[in-house]
Formats: structure tokens, sequence, C-alpha cells
């Protein structure tokens, strides 16, 4: 049950969206906080958002979703670990073909694949073949880290993907929130200004610190990865960051990775607008189960 609940003190009106919950036979409530003597568009307005969080997240999965990944999940642990390295190249060569084929780099995923497991470096330029290099280093970072998602996480997550790729007048962004304002093409909306990127991901961040018991890690990581890739913190390498830190939440909490392949990006894109706009999830999440569903290699 969810309902807007008000307080008064000194003689003004305080109103937080609450929500209760029966667990165990024990009734808890979750609070957010609204404002303060609102009026009533603002108070619907207010009440719209915090629904967002208390109710529409954890209640996106229907049961046979839940249920279909909980099976996903079941045989992606239950798999011989003797073809471990096998599957790891296997992955790694696809995954990191498809999240940089994506933002168009030209390596084919042959090319891709020799260059990381048989040192054949292709006739490309020099900044496509460190783009490759790169982000297998970022894949082995969120693959052996012990540590959670933090700022310093990310940030050394962007070094390890950029370094080298970017124009000499940028370098001094790597491993940097940016400090210059960004465009996306093909979207309808701004990035936020560079000021604004420490509050935006500091809120981000603890967002993900209060959910990350309580949320099933798909909705999760899917839901991570919406609000970053609208942050855009980075002048460069979100996409692929974004994309690497969406597979630690699934890989920290037992489910296989995802890869997005580069001929689906344009419903990869239109899902992700979705959310991004509308507040619209669902369509994300169905996307990235569809995709767990059909991959070849769970890794």
């Amino acid at each position: 049950m969810v309902y807007t609940e008000i307080k008064e003190k000194n003689k003004k009106k305080y109103f937080y969206r609450v929500k209760s919950v029966r667990k165990n036979r024990k009734v808890k409530k979750k609070r957010i906080y609204l404002g303060v003597d609102l009026n009533k568009t603002n108070l619907l307005k207010s009440e719209k958002e915090a629904d967002k969080e208390l109710m529409l997240l954890s209640t996106l999965l229907s049961r046979e979703e839940k249920e279909k990944l909980t099976k996903i999940k079941k045989q992606y642990l239950s798999q011989p670990k003797e073809m471990w390295e096998k599957k790891y190249e296997a992955f790694v060569s696809l995954f990191t073909y498809d999240s940089t084929t994506i933002e168009g780099n030209t390596l084919t995923l042959q090319e891709t694949s020799q260059l990381l497991f048989e040192g054949r470096t292709p006739r490309k330029s020099l900044r496509e073949i460190n783009e490759i290099i790169n982000h297998k280093k970022g894949f082995d970072f969120i693959l052996n880290s012990k540590k959670d998602i933090s700022k310093d996480f990310i940030l050394k997550l962007h070094k390890l993907v950029v370094q080298d790729t970017l124009k000499p007048e940028l370098k001094n962004q790597i491993g940097k929130y940016r400090t210059l304002q960004v465009y996306v093409r093909g979207v309808k909306w701004l990035p936020p200004k560079p000021k604004e990127i420490p509050k935006e991901m500091t809120s981000l961040l603890s967002w993900y610190t209060k959910n990350k018991k309580e949320l099933h890690p798909l909705i999760l990581s899917a839901y991570f990865h919406s609000a970053f890739e609208t942050i855009h913190p980075f002048v460069d390498g979100n996409g692929r960051v974004g994309r690497l830190l969406m597979n630690f939440i699934l890989h920290k909490n037992n489910y296989p990775m995802i890869n997005i392949p580069n001929k689906k990006k344009y419903i990869y894109y239109k899902s992700l607008e979705s959310s991004q706009i509308k507040g619209d999830l669902k369509p994300l999440i169905k996307f990235l189960i569809d995709l767990l569903k059909q991959e070849d290699v769970k890794f």
C-alpha cells in the first residue's frame, strides 16, 4: 500500500510518500520526503516521482519472468568449470567487438579475437586497436574486482577504457568526471551540465547502495545503466563503461553477463530512450531478458 503522509511542525506541513510492506508478519514502512507546504500540482508531481522508486521498480518483473531468470541463473551456475577459459575468450571477444562496434569501431569480430588472444594486430588505426585492448582490460577489472561500485571504482574503470584513445586536448579528462558539456547524437535531451555531474553521480551511487539488496539484480543493473547513460559523466566512453558496470552488477549477483549485439543497437537505443524520457524501464528490462534467453555463450 502506498499513501501520502502529512506531518505538521511549526505551522508547516511536511509531506512524505509512504509504502507499507508486510514481511514475516510485520509491517515495515519506507518513506520518501516530498517537500514542505506543497500545492496540489507540486504534490502530484512529487508523488509520481516517488512512486517510481517505491512501486514500479520492485514490480517490473512478472512472476513468469522471475521464474525464467531463476532458471537461467541455475543453469548458468551449474555449467562445468572445465570450459571456463574457452567461454571467457569467446564472450570477451564477442562483448568487446559488439560494445566497441556500437560506438563506431571498425574491427571485425575475427580481428578483435585475433588481437586479444593471438597478438595479431590488424591494419586499423591505433585508436581503434587501443579501444579493443582497453575494453578487455576493463572487463578483466570488473571480473576480478572484490570491491563494489563506487566513485573510485568507476573512475578507474573509465581510465582503463579510454587510455590512449582520446584527442590530445581531452587527455586531462581521462579518469575524471567531465568538465565539458557533451551532446548525445540522436536524442531529444541534453546531458547535465559539468557542474551538476558530481551531485548526480553521488545521488546515483547512493541509490545503488540503498537498493542493491532490495531489488532484483536485473532491475538494479538496468536502472543503474539507464541512469548512468542519462548522466553521461565522461567526455567519452560512457557507453562502454556503462555496459561494463551493468555486467559487473549481474556478475556480482551470480547472473550471466549480457552482450548487446551491434545488430540490435537500435532496439537497445529505443528501450534506453523509453526509460530516459518516459521513465518507463520495462522495455529495457524486456530487451535484456530476451538477450539472456538467446545467448549461446553464458559467461
